[in-house]
């Protein structure tokens, strides 16, 4: 004599746990899916704090142009070898804040500087090829930086900061 077990023939019931527990799984993950989702940083968010690249084929010698990254002006500058050699020129002693022209700029690119365009005095933007150096200058309280973007005169008291970025190519950086 043999009995017949649920597990040699599925009987209705079963097959009601399977289908009830299955639907269960799909329903939990379709709530908890956007739980989840909604803690990843918004899609602008990532875009304003992403690296940046700028193509400078286009900036000619003695030339500037600002570029924003995570909602700082960039100023990007084409110098000229005249306000290389004046930067350079200047003894690093004699600068409220002593960092010399090498150190701001990267090797082998040494036309090339790049700088937050935010006065570290109030932070104001400076304009670009002003005042006594022809470097920077910020209107709000004067202080004047050179073409390295280092402070010369006025109250601020420090250089323009140097973004992180690196050369991708010879003509192209990225920025972040």
């Amino acid at each position: 004599m043999t009995t017949a077990s649920s597990a040699d023939h599925p009987t209705r019931r079963d097959f009601l746990f399977v289908a009830t527990g299955a639907v269960a799984a799909v329903g939990a993950a379709a709530t908890v899916w956007p739980l989840v989702s909604q803690m990843n940083p918004d899609a602008s968010t990532i875009a304003a704090g992403a690296p940046i690249e700028v193509d400078l084929t286009p900036i000619a010698e003695g030339q500037d142009i600002k570029v924003f990254w995570r909602g700082k002006p960039i100023y990007i500058s084409h110098r000229t070898k005249k306000q290389i050699d004046e930067a350079r020129k200047v003894p690093v002693a004699s600068l409220p804040d002593p960092q010399s022209d090498e150190a701001r700029v990267k090797p082998g690119h040494d036309q090339w500087l790049v700088v937050v365009g935010i006065c570290t005095h109030l932070g104001c933007i400076p304009i670009a090829h002003e005042g006594a150096y022809d470097g920077f200058f910020c209107p709000c309280h004067g202080s004047v930086y050179d073409t390295s973007g280092r402070i010369r005169q006025g109250p601020a008291p420090s250089n323009l900061a140097v973004p992180p970025y690196t050369f991708v190519s010879d003509t192209k950086i990225q920025i972040g």
